[in-house]
């Protein structure tokens, strides 16, 4: 068994070290001028602040060495200082950090949108803006679609998380935090049933009849007609990392093309590898209309994007689409190094490799404990949902507490889900087996301490 997918070496230590009771008196002083000047609206899962990190480690101020298992949310796929990501960054910003590509453009955004027409699932001609975040990307592709169609209602669906933006909240299934007290929403905004195979009611629905039940719900409350987009992450990301049951997205995705509708696929968490294929539609064979992506596409620096059909894009008027920031250049340049790197690894394969040595040990720990209801997930994009023993009622209170638990042994993961009661894990995919083997028993331990 190897321990990573490439030989490398790493700037820190890749083991986990907790050097006495944290957080320290460096991150509770940072804490503290933290309370003056920053917003109680944002909030931190983690109380400890970051000093540096490498590969599959995060040190703290304190000297704390955490393994991390939630890489900023699906984003340091590729590590959090790989090493090409650095010098392409240090290279472009020498040179010019922004003159924005919609006054003089430059070579970089034009090179990051020949990669995402090359990398994203078909092989029609196609079309990329570039943007900021997530929320960005799904607003945009969301206007295109109203525009190239003529229509105005979109489809979103039940536990999805689209964003925070005023449209993207409206999209997004969960009230808090995201939405409670923020509205009123955008309109023209329909929620379907997902296929969630935990939580079905008739747990022998396949995902035919899953998507079927959806599509006579919209035909029935809206009208296929009326319909301009039907947006889906394909692997549900805050909702709780919903895998739908198999043939669910193709059934949706061809009933889309037959209404011409345009099917959208949200694969901002779960792009650029996580799943173990460049992107999560790619493992049953559906070519989204137009694709999100964000968070893994440049190593950390903030960058978003949508690829779709070529008539679709350029439908859209001149200076309808852009944004002063979108496609950054020094961005650009991470992104050119972090798709490389992903190449020249082969982090799809390491992916995969995660999820072999992963998906083992946590069904290992299901068998051994009551309280584990469901093990799902594709690749590095994994998670375990917790539940009271003997049934399928969401237990948030033993979540938080195994969050809490793995965190003073020195494991930063990630929870989630619709009811609080997930627990997702999110390696960077350069993470060693040794490693992640060693983060999994602290999870393991700490579910058996506290069931």
């Amino acid at each position: 068994m190897t321990a990573t997918a490439h030989e490398t070496s790493y700037r820190l230590e890749q083991k986990r070290s907790i050097n006495g009771a944290f957080p320290g008196p460096k991150s509770q002083a940072l804490n503290e001028r933290r309370a003056a000047v920053v917003a109680a609206g944002v909030a931190s899962g983690v109380p400890v602040y970051v000093e540096d990190a490498d590969g599959g480690i995060i040190r703290d101020v304190d000297g704390n060495s955490f393994i991390d298992l939630g890489s900023g949310i699906a984003v340091t796929s590729v590590g959090a200082s790989d090493p090409a990501v650095v010098a392409a960054v240090q290279d472009a910003a020498a040179h010019f950090t922004h003159t924005c590509f919609m006054v003089t453009p430059y070579e970089g955004y034009v090179a990051v949108a020949e990669q995402l027409n090359r990398l994203t699932p078909g092989d029609h001609e196609k079309r990329t803006v570039l943007f900021n975040s997530g929320a960005e990307a799904v607003e945009n592709a969301i206007k295109v679609a109203r525009l190239a169609t003529g229509r105005d209602a979109v489809v979103a669906f039940d536990h999805a998380y689209h964003g925070r933006t005023n449209l993207t909240m409206a999209l997004t299934a969960k009230a808090m935090p995201y939405k409670t007290n923020f509205g009123p929403f955008a309109p023209e905004v329909y929620r379907m049933p997902m296929s969630y195979p935990f939580r079905e009611e008739n747990p022998e629905i396949t995902g035919a009849e899953a998507a079927k039940r959806a599509i006579t719900m919209i035909e029935k409350q809206i009208g296929g007609d009326q319909v301009a987009a039907i947006i889906i992450e394909p692997i549900q990301g805050e909702g709780g990392f919903i895998v739908p049951a198999e043939g669910f997205l193709p059934a949706l995705s061809a009933w889309a093309k037959e209404k011409g509708i345009v099917f959208i696929a949200d694969e901002v968490q779960s792009g650029f590898c996580r799943t173990g294929e460049w992107f999560a539609v790619n493992h049953e064979g559906v070519v989204p209309d137009i694709i999100t992506m964000a968070k893994g596409i440049a190593g950390g620096l903030p960058l978003s994007a949508i690829t779709g059909r070529a008539d679709l894009l350029d439908a859209v008027h001149p200076g309808g689409l852009g944004g002063t920031y979108g496609g950054n250049p020094v961005a650009c340049a991470a992104a050119l190094a972090a798709i490389d790197t992903m190449e020249q690894q082969d982090l799809n394969a390491r992916a995969r490799r995660i999820e072999e040595v992963a998906l083992g040990r946590l069904r290992e720990l299901a068998s051994e404990t009551a309280v584990i209801g469901d093990v799902r997930g594709r690749g590095a994009m994994l998670a375990i949902e917790l539940v009271q023993a003997g049934s399928k009622e969401p237990n948030p209170e033993l979540t938080k507490a195994v969050a809490a638990a793995c965190l003073q042994e020195g494991v930063i993961i990630l929870t989630c889900g619709t009811y609080g009661n997930v627990i997702r894990l999110l390696p960077p995919l350069v993470i060693s087996d040794e490693l992640l083997l060693d983060g999994l028993e602290v999870l393991a331990a700490a579910i058996k301490a506290n069931a």
